[in-house]
């Protein structure tokens, strides 16, 4: 059975993976020889114990384009459709959402920011693979978080897949990951896969942030924009 290393401390030959205390130090995903930054943070007890208790039918999923200015707006009809109840709890998953789209917006130099925020309740992306994006942002609120491997065992995780039975690391849930992708350029791109929990009743909550691409949906309505006095 493949072991995950829940606790990973960092190793001096990792030279291109960087743990940082702060959303502020991701920004090091920017530089050359970095293909992964960890911030390694824990959310408020209260909110992730709220996450954890809630009624899986009432957690949000969705995908949106928009502008880090108007995240909120953009968000909140999408948690009140769901079912997810208003309050103290849900302002702090809003504020934490609209803080780290800031923080990718600026590390990314992105005037619009993709935001999908999945409840996943089945074995999604569980191949191994390398995302086609420049740079891409991950935190699990609830539930196992995203799966990776070292450059050492990429080849051998890419060809085994589902029977790959070596070392293979796991965020924490809240951890914040950038990382990056195969159009960062050659040899770029973290080999990476969500946790297979198929058939075990658990729901995760992923949200998962790209800079605007051929596959984003529309920017959030211009109509509503103008409302706001945006242009």
């Amino acid at each position: 059975m493949t072991q995950a290393l829940k606790h990973r401390l960092p190793d001096p030959r990792d030279t291109d993976i960087v743990f940082c205390t702060s959303k502020e130090g991701l920004a090091v995903i920017g530089k050359p020889d970095t293909e992964l930054a960890i911030w390694e943070r824990t959310l408020p007890f209260c909110l992730q114990s709220w996450l954890n208790q809630l009624d899986a039918a009432f957690l949000p999923d969705f995908r949106t384009l928009v502008d880090p200015r108007d995240v909120r707006r953009a968000i909140v009809p999408h948690m009140d459709n769901c079912g997810m109840p208003s309050g103290d709890m849900r302002e702090l998953l809003v504020s934490d959402i609209e803080d780290l789209v800031s923080a990718f917006a600026g590390i990314t130099g992105s005037d619009l920011v993709d935001i999908r925020l999945e409840r996943v309740d089945h074995d999604a992306c569980w191949k191994f693979h390398r995302d086609c994006v420049e740079a891409r942002l991950l935190t699990t609120y609830r539930g196992l978080a995203t799966e990776w491997v070292h450059r050492d065992n990429e080849t051998q995780a890419l060809q085994n897949q589902k029977n790959y039975d070596g070392p293979l690391e796991q965020f924490q849930s809240n951890d914040v990951a950038i990382f990056k992708g195969s159009c960062a350029g050659p040899g770029s791109g973290v080999v990476h896969r969500s946790p297979p929990i198929a058939g075990t009743g658990h729901t995760r909550l992923l949200l998962c942030l790209n800079k605007r691409s051929m596959t984003s949906p529309e920017p959030w309505p211009a109509d509503d924009r103008q409302e706001t006095g945006r242009s």
